[in-house]
């Protein structure tokens, strides 16, 4: 359970980073709009997922983006505290990114098929 919530303090505190770059908030408006429209989900691995498959893209280079930068923190957190990076990602899943879904917005626990909030 510690380990569980220093994966997350690490988490939490990567995420209250600012983006510096413009095209991260870019990606991150876009895959916050595809959220909106039930096109992109949380997965209970820690990552964003399409529920809906799509062809445009900007969305398909905006959800790897920010996959690529979730895993690198999954991979400090899990150095940090001795566990995999798919724990990492799972914990952040369960204590972060499920705290903050919005009503409408589509998730997907592990093992299972996608939900609507």
């Amino acid at each position: 359970m510690n380990k569980q919530l220093s994966i997350a303090a690490a988490v939490l505190a990567a995420l209250a980073v600012p983006a510096a770059a413009a095209y991260a908030m870019d990606a991150k408006s876009a895959v916050d709009a595809a959220k909106a429209q039930g096109i992109v989900g949380e997965q209970g691995d820690g990552l964003l997922g399409f529920v809906k498959p799509s062809s445009d893209p900007a969305l398909k280079a905006a959800v790897e983006e920010i996959n690529e930068g979730r895993l690198a923190l999954y991979r400090q957190a899990a150095a940090k505290n001795g566990v995999s990076v798919e724990a990492a990602g799972a914990s952040a899943y369960m204590t972060v990114v499920q705290a903050k879904l919005k009503p409408g917005e589509y998730y997907k626990p592990n093992g299972g098929g996608w939900l609507k909030k």
